[in-house]
């Protein structure tokens, strides 16, 4: 964690990075044009492609694993797993395989041994990870993203993360759109975080019995992420689930008191959202809508609607994961919590300070 003084009230460090990433996506690829067409080469021609990380990393990882098989034309080459899965249940390292690396810290032991499997294969490696963080090092490639982050709760590092994930796909794809699109992404999420009362949606959804974050294809990485972050910064138990396995049993855990934020932007899974929304709504549980603007479908079922801006729906895990971090950390605020310290000085902070990292 950064050496930054600790805030005991709001605004906490985590605020100021959600507020950060405007200006943080319009600069994580600058001075990195040339290791970025290094490794797009290597990468292209690579038999298999690995992304993995832990945690947040990992969600990052799911999201560009739609982003590199998509745009970056890789199909199914390209794998996202968590790095303790492929360090201990995954295939031996073929020869020449890629592997990229997702850790804002660096301080995973999992980082660097899945480099060392990969370099150990004749393999090329990359890293994804924060300035100042040397544990990652080792990768042929190495990109830095933000500073580490004052709070525990990561956000910048997730979307920046993401964003070269997405550069990685457009130059590996040759997809000067989606290049684009990406440029024109800080100018939308500036726009998007002045839009909202969001003290007022954390009052009007805290306090609730459960929270339950439900979306698909690219957004399975942003409803993962929600609930990891809701848990982290407020303390709050939370669920995140793919829009098709929410509707095949855990939809029977729904309760009227619960809050289910459904996460849907314009793609082949808006219309399983639409019957997501449709059975919590029916249930009595509050819906609050993460949709086009205009989207009357599943807009007319919520109790509240947040406009997401009009973007690839491979870029849209960026998009869509802002307005949550912002209405999470104001759930945490709400309910007591430091979100910046994902309760270090307590005996939870204890209990999981005994294990190793």
């Amino acid at each position: 964690m950064s050496s930054s003084a600790p805030r005991t009230e709001h605004p906490y460090h985590m605020h100021d990075a959600i507020y950060a990433q405007p200006g943080a996506l319009r600069l994580v690829m600058r001075g990195q044009g040339e290791v970025l067409a290094k490794a797009a080469s290597r990468l292209t021609t690579a038999p298999h492609v690995w992304l993995t990380g832990v945690g947040t990393s990992w969600h990052a990882a799911l999201a560009g694993e739609l982003l590199l098989a998509q745009a970056g034309r890789l199909g199914t080459r390209v794998r996202a797993i968590n790095a303790f899965e492929l360090l201990h249940y995954g295939p031996a390292a073929a020869s020449g395989e890629g592997c990229v690396v997702i850790s804002h810290r660096g301080q995973s032991p999992s980082g660097p041994a899945a480099l060392a499997r990969t370099r150990a294969a004749g393999g090329v490696t990359a890293a994804i990870t924060g300035k100042g963080a040397d544990g990652l090092a080792a990768a042929e490639h190495v990109f830095r993203t933000v500073d580490q982050e004052a709070s525990g709760c990561h956000t910048v590092s997730y979307t920046t993360a993401v964003a070269v994930l997405a550069a990685l796909a457009a130059a590996i794809g040759r997809d000067d759109e989606l290049g684009r699109q990406l440029d024109a992404l800080p100018d939308q999420l500036a726009f998007l975080l002045g839009q909202e009362a969001w003290e007022s949606l954390a009052d009007r959804f805290g306090g609730r019995r459960r929270y339950w974050f439900v979306g698909g294809g690219p957004n399975v990485a942003t409803v993962y992420e929600a609930a990891l972050k809701l848990s982290e910064a407020a303390w709050i138990s939370a669920i995140g689930l793919e829009c098709e396995q929410f509707l095949h049993g855990p939809w029977a855990a729904l309760e009227p008191d619960d809050v289910v934020f459904v996460v849907a932007p314009p793609g082949p899974s808006h219309a399983r959202c639409h019957d997501v929304a449709r059975v919590a709504a029916g249930i009595g549980a509050s819906v609050v809508a993460l949709v086009a603007e205009g989207d009357r479908e599943i807009g007319s079922l919520a109790a509240e609607t947040i406009a997401l801006p009009e973007v690839p729906e491979l870029l849209s895990p960026i998009t869509a994961a802002v307005p949550l971090q912002l209405l999470i950390y104001h759930l945490a605020v709400r309910a007591g919590a430091n979100p910046d310290t994902v309760r270090e000085q307590t005996p939870h902070g204890r209990a999981r300070a005994s294990v190793t990292p």
